[in-house]
């Protein structure tokens, strides 16, 4: 070090992708090395000696200022988000860290801030949210990607749409979906749980009631149906309702006419439905337990969302999408999981699906003091950690290499043996899946076989 020159310093920090520059007490620029001009537009001879507001111009300057909180506090500031305006006027995602200068005497000279420019980061994600999301719909599985092709022609028409299911896997995020894409947008969205309400309750729910219809009928009360007017109404849990209600629903269907409790008029609406369930409806026309012209009014369009253990590749995504919500909610940096709490949920058969994921990533959250989720973090019921289990990966049968060639090897099935359709859902290079596929010994299709 000793044969380094004066300025080793300022050249090594020129030399760095992340922006740094330093105040003095007095808020100005002392340093401004060459990545703070190309993130910021300004220049260092145009920076030094100016207030650092002036360079940055952000909301964050002049309030909620990270490098002000460090100065007056000691402490320092990791990878806040920050959003600043260019010498050009545009807007910019960067990450700031912050740290204090002091002198022997631990008298505060000034402070150091760093900013690391996301817009990169911020362009990927759009590209991968506009390939891998629709709506509030996260996934990048073939079988979801069928259903976001649909979904828009869909939205378009009025008909009935019926989304089948297991619970959790986000059958009201479709519907919403099929809503927000549709020209009643802008109309209400209306939900109603079919399977939490008796017959009786169900019918006042749906179609409303008059005043006096009942003991407790003190005033008219709207249903769900008048509620929904011109826009969407949402049945959940469609397969729990009764033989009697069932052909109350059919009429309804039929004409879209139906009189409150306690009414005398007959009205009309244009709501258009679209319901859910859980539940095997075929069989239950079979089986006599649910009525076949319903179904048959009910199905006009039909989705059925495959269930999380088809879909594993969906997790990492699902993962990412949720640790971002809750670092928003509830102000935490956790960076993402260890791969040992990967291994974990990409073995677990997810019977609550989606939403199980979402809870086991909440209470990882309650638990994580740290940047990264490990798996003494995850629900005991997750890791087997106090049920007599030494490791929290005795029951771990597979690895995440081991996955991949599942998932690959589903993925030939599914697409026909046609590789370049595979690469192409994976999003790699065909030469890479051949050479993965050589890793996993998977066999090579025929040339030109489909």
């Amino acid at each position: 070090m000793k044969n380094l020159p004066e300025n080793a310093l300022q050249i090594i920090l020129n030399t760095i992708s992340c922006g740094v520059f330093t105040v003095d007490a007095d808020w100005k620029i002392t340093f401004f090395n060459d990545a703070m001009t190309e993130i910021t537009g300004v220049q260092e001879k145009d920076a030094i000696g100016r207030q650092c507001r002036e360079v940055l111009r952000g909301d964050i300057c002049s309030g909620n200022c990270a490098l002000r909180e460090t100065l007056a506090t000691g402490a320092k500031i990791v990878n806040r988000p920050f959003e600043l305006i260019d010498s050009k006027g545009r807007q910019k995602s960067v990450a700031i860290s912050t740290a204090v200068f002091r002198n022997e005497e631990g008298m505060i000279l000034g402070g150091l801030e760093t900013v690391r420019d996301l817009s990169v980061l911020e362009e990927l994600r759009k590209k991968i949210n506009g390939r891998y999301q629709l709506n509030d719909i996260i996934s990048k599985n073939h079988e979801m990607g069928k259903i976001f092709d649909i979904l828009p022609k869909i939205a378009k028409s009025s008909c009935s749409v019926l989304i089948g299911g297991e619970s959790g896997t986000g059958k009201e995020l479709i519907a919403r979906a099929i809503h927000s894409l549709s020209f009643r947008k802008n109309k209400p969205f209306i939900a109603l749980n079919c399977a939490a309400l008796p017959d009786a309750l169900l019918e006042s729910e749906l179609f409303g009631y008059r005043r006096g219809a009942f003991t407790d009928a003190k005033a008219d009360k709207k249903g769900r149906v008048e509620l929904a007017k011109d826009g969407t109404l949402f049945l959940d849990e469609i397969g729990d309702i009764s033989p009697a209600f069932q052909a109350k629903l059919l009429r309804f269907l039929q004409d879209r006419s139906y009189v409150p409790l306690g009414g005398q008029q007959q009205l009309f609406s244009n709501v258009r439905v679209v319901a859910a369930t859980n539940k095997k409806l075929k069989e239950m026309v079979y089986t006599g337990l649910f009525r076949e012209d319903l179904y048959f009014r009910l199905n006009v369009a039909e989705i059925n969302l495959p269930p999380l253990r088809s879909r594993l590749e969906d997790i990492p995504l699902l993962v990412a999408c949720f640790i971002e919500r809750f670092n928003a909610q509830q102000g935490k940096s956790i960076q993402g999981l260890s791969q040992d709490s990967l291994i974990l949920l990409m073995n677990h058969d997810f019977p609550g699906n989606v939403r199980e994921l979402e809870n086991i990533i909440e209470y990882a959250f309650i638990m994580c003091e740290g940047e990264t989720i490990l798996p003494n973090h995850l629900p005991v019921s997750l890791t087997g950690l106090g049920k007599g289990i030494s490791s929290p990966f005795e029951h771990v049968s597979q690895t995440l290499e081991h996955l991949e060639a599942v998932h690959i090897s589903s993925l030939l099935t599914t697409c026909g043996n046609d590789c370049v359709q595979v690469a192409k859902e994976l999003g790699i290079h065909t030469s890479t899946l051949y050479r993965k596929m050589r890793k996993y010994n998977i066999p090579t299709p025929a040339r030109g076989r489909k």
